[in-house]
């Protein structure tokens, strides 16, 4: 999704234009030492682990720096340099002083900033994704029209672009069944998680691949009404308490261990 986000043909200039300026002044040790004056001693750039998740770190950095970078490039430090007169430090210059930059800076963060943090919940060490993916991808899509007050021309072609990718490619059953699992989710919203079709659906399929026995499907259908009403184990506070701080399959582990569903989990 981020790949074909930066491809987007504004974005990609934007993103240039941010490379080009970061390239320039990290190659030349006294022009850095110039910005990090400037900058309180501010870096550009922070490394993550894919490029495109780089790409957004950086852009962000810059807007965080943006007052300070202009006022360097309209400073005597260095209308006085080298630099200044160079071809490539005037169209430097010009880009931090660009209107047009800054604004697409400003939407790529909007468009970006979510996705990032659905990347990083991915790459998370300290507790399996896969509960929480489904969740991440509705809350992102949200936060993203939030951001441009629902005025949906602003993020049509974003939203085209992730939809693509999710329905296509990543949207699968186990997603929906991992999201009906998760007592984080499940409880706060358990008669719409119960109404939503592709939800139920995606457990149902999940749980006639899984587990090939009928009679056991059978027993999970029964034991159902125990854990959406948070009966037996379920409902003790200990349980409850724990919703939003255990893993799924821990929490499972803990609380219905002896019931057939937990043939559905890791």
């Amino acid at each position: 999704m981020l790949e074909d986000i930066f491809k987007i043909p504004r974005l990609k200039k934007t993103f240039e234009r941010g490379i080009a300026v970061h390239g320039y002044i990290y190659n030349r040790s006294a022009l850095l030492n110039m910005m990090r004056r400037y900058t309180n001693l501010k870096n550009l750039i922070k490394p993550a682990k894919t490029r495109f998740a780089t790409a957004f770190l950086t852009l962000s950095r810059m807007h965080q720096q943006k007052n300070n970078l202009r006022k360097m490039v309209t400073s005597e430090d260095w209308t006085s340099s080298k630099w200044a007169k160079e071809t490539q430090g005037k169209r430097m210059a010009q880009t931090l002083l660009m209107p047009l930059f800054w604004n697409t800076v400003v939407f790529a963060l909007k468009v970006l900033g979510p996705l990032v943090k659905v990347l990083r919940l991915v790459d998370n060490e300290k507790k399996p994704p896969m509960g929480y993916i489904y969740e991440a991808m509705d809350r992102e899509k949200e936060c993203i029209a939030s951001s441009f007050d629902h005025k949906e021309e602003k993020y049509n072609e974003i939203f085209e672009i992730i939809d693509k990718k999710w329905d296509v490619q990543l949207h699968r059953p186990l997603h929906a069944a991992a999201h009906f699992l998760n007592p984080e989710f499940f409880y706060p919203k358990a008669l719409e998680v119960q109404k939503d079709h592709e939800v139920m659906n995606g457990f149902y399929e999940c749980m006639q691949r899984l587990v090939p026995d009928v009679t056991v499907e059978d027993l999970i259908t029964n034991e159902m009404s125990i854990y959406m009403k948070a009966k037996s184990l379920f409902g003790k506070s200990v349980a409850i308490r724990q919703r939003n701080t255990r893993a799924p399959a821990d929490w499972w582990a803990s609380y219905g261990s002896k019931l057939q569903t937990c043939k559905l989990l890791p």
